[in-house]
């Protein structure tokens, strides 16, 4: 989908946000449609692609994930799927965790998830009061820091 910040004029660019890829298969060997990456790509403003524009480009690395495993990364490091060989369908879920100020590009969020959630599962899914929540939250879009600052005071820090 591109890099996030082009603009930013610092090397390397800075990590905004961070991904989780959770696995519903078992993905724990090679031809599963394997999460492949490029080690330390994260660090690089741009990254070469395959001379044929086909495969994975140099050092690129299959993750070879068991079922129920969670692979976190920064969203700044190489990464895409690949073909899928087996007869096993290839499931996984990615979340993508960024700062407050950082909206995300699609509301997929269910109507009635909303309806059935507590304050901290809402904020965890990016609820807030209002625009003013992103930038400068007060505890009322922050429930977690509240329910943090009762239950761990030195982790509230």
């Amino acid at each position: 989908s591109g890099r996030v910040n082009v603009e930013i004029e610092s090397h390397p660019r800075p990590r905004l946000s961070l991904k989780v890829a959770y696995f519903l298969s078992d993905t724990g060997e090679p031809g599963r449609g394997n999460f492949w990456v490029v080690p330390g790509s994260h660090l690089q403003d741009t990254q070469e692609r395959s001379p044929d524009g086909l495969g994975q480009p140099e050092g690129a690395i299959p993750i070879l994930a068991k079922l129920g495993s969670a692979v976190f990364f920064d969203r700044r490091l190489w990464h895409t799927a690949s073909p899928n060989w087996s007869h096993i369908t290839r499931k996984v879920l990615f979340y993508g965790y960024g700062y407050r100020w950082l909206c995300t590009k699609d509301d997929m969020t269910v109507q009635s998830l909303w309806e059935q959630s507590d304050p901290i599962q809402k904020q965890m899914l990016g609820w807030r009061v209002n625009a003013n929540g992103l930038y400068s939250p007060s505890d009322e879009d922050v429930p977690l820091r509240t329910w943090l600052r009762e239950h761990s005071p030195d982790e509230a820090k």
